[in-house]
């Protein structure tokens, strides 16, 4: 059974969870890993969801303030044993619940367009593409994507 904790960047379960996602993003970013991580550091981050099987935690998503009206979806990460059990939709599901509860109207992220499992999960969740914003105006490799929150 998974649980879901609503906690910020200091939580110590975190930092395992972002290794191996950073681990995991240099592999699929390859050469570009270094302009990516400079933009995922858990700076300003005070909203983290991290689920938990038992007492171990298997994922982490977050969100950060990008306008009034938007959070950003930082940092979502599945462990893999983990993966395809309704972790990633019931973390990104609390994380929309929270910034609605913010009063923030919508939701915004950032992926890679060599990350197509990411990109259909998002679009299933209900993300629609947008034009790159911020940081990543330009950038080829990314996708963002955008969804209201009712």
């Amino acid at each position: 059974m998974i649980h879901l904790v609503r906690t910020d960047s200091h939580n110590p379960d975190l930092e395992p969870l972002i290794q191996n996602l950073d681990r995991y993003l240099r592999v699929l970013d390859r050469g570009d890993a270094t302009f990516y991580t400079q933009y995922n550091q858990l700076v300003n981050i005070n909203e983290v969801v991290i689920a938990y099987r038992g007492d171990k935690a298997v994922g982490c998503g977050a969100i950060k303030k990008y306008s009034e009206e938007r959070v950003e979806v930082k940092r979502m990460y599945v462990a893999e044993r983990s993966r395809r059990m309704s972790v990633a939709s019931s973390i990104l599901t609390e994380l929309e619940s929270w910034a609605k509860e913010l009063g923030f109207s919508s939701c915004i992220l950032e992926t890679g367009r060599n990350n197509p499992r990411a990109i259909a999960f998002y679009e299933k969740m209900g993300y629609e593409e947008m034009d790159n914003f911020g940081q990543y105006i330009g950038i080829e490799n990314s996708i963002c994507l955008i969804k209201h929150l009712r």
